[in-house]
């Protein structure tokens, strides 16, 4: 038996006409008699008399009709408590994001608030590693960075995207035809990397394990917008997550070695706590957004 199936009961009841209740319920005749046949089928027994002139309740229709009416009030008085639930939300929902994911945030931000105009939305920019030792203080109720190379205690992380350590260059730089790059093509290049600390650079330490010393770097940066800004204007290039690059159009990412250095984007937040009602909405406006939708066929 579906909700759908009391409505459809109710309204012949209510008109006892099959022809009159699909007019209301603007569907045809012939589903409307099917419908009712399902519920006679699944009940074992007839709830409407029908003749040829006129159509009546059977006792066990008498019997029915004021538990289905019931029954589609608790419906909608239900419904109704959980728009107003989502209307009242409130209070103070506290955001803790690398610089990397603001952009990647903006879009949610504007619909969550525009939605739900009662929360005050906190969001605070900090390295990876602070961020973590804000959420296991409860300083913050989600964190958006990337997954971290060391695992933190009572924390999980949900993979909202797939990223990778890459060399970012402009569309007019000679290697930006090259579709995979290793240390040796970028080895006589003015080379700009993230400032120690950075998940970026984490990721560098990590998976590359050379010394800088052999490198030609020619500065280290703390905000990676910057550090897009010069690569746009010059033939720097910049070790980053593909990510950088995802909102400027002239320039492009090329990957380490086909994608092997590989960065997950996550959502993160204590194992085992309540989540506040205004972290889960606003996730799953984040999951859903475009931007992260492409994020995963995004080169």
């Amino acid at each position: 038996m579906e909700l759908r199936q009391l409505r459809y009961f109710v309204t012949v009841a209510s008109t006892l006409s099959f022809s009159d209740a699909a007019r209301k319920l603007f569907i045809t005749q012939g589903t409307l008699s099917q419908q009712i046949k399902q519920m006679e089928d699944e009940f074992g027994v007839m709830l409407l008399a029908r003749s040829s002139h006129s159509v009546k309740l059977t006792e066990a229709g008498e019997e029915l009709l004021p538990l289905a009416k019931e029954t589609i009030d608790s419906a909608i008085r239900c419904r109704n408590r959980m728009i107003d639930m989502r209307s009242n939300i409130g209070g103070v929902l506290n955001i803790g994001l690398t610089s990397s994911f603001g952009g990647l945030v903006t879009d949610t931000v504007k619909t969550f608030i525009k939605e739900y105009p009662r929360v005050k939305l906190n969001l605070q920019y900090r390295t990876a590693s602070e961020l973590m030792e804000m959420l296991q203080a409860k300083n913050v109720d989600i964190v958006l960075a990337y997954k971290p190379f060391k695992a933190y205690d009572g924390i999980e992380s949900e993979i909202l995207f797939r990223s990778q350590l890459s060399v970012v260059v402009r569309r007019e730089h000679p290697l930006a035809q090259r579709k995979v790059l290793n240390m040796c093509d970028i080895s006589k290049q003015n080379i700009i990397l993230p400032s120690s600390g950075l998940q970026a650079r984490r990721a560098f330490d990590q998976f590359i394990g050379i010394d800088t010393k052999e490198l030609n770097v020619r500065m280290e940066l703390n905000d990676p917008n910057i550090i897009m800004d010069i690569v746009q204007g010059t033939n720097h290039v910049a070790i980053v997550s593909s990510l950088a690059a995802y909102y400027r159009p002239n320039l492009i990412a090329i990957p380490f070695e086909n994608g092997k250095y590989e960065m997950l984007g996550c959502a993160h937040r204590l194992t085992d706590e309540y989540q506040k009602r205004s972290a889960v909405i606003f996730l799953e406006m984040l999951r859903n957004s475009p931007l992260v939708s492409k994020m995963t066929s995004w080169r």
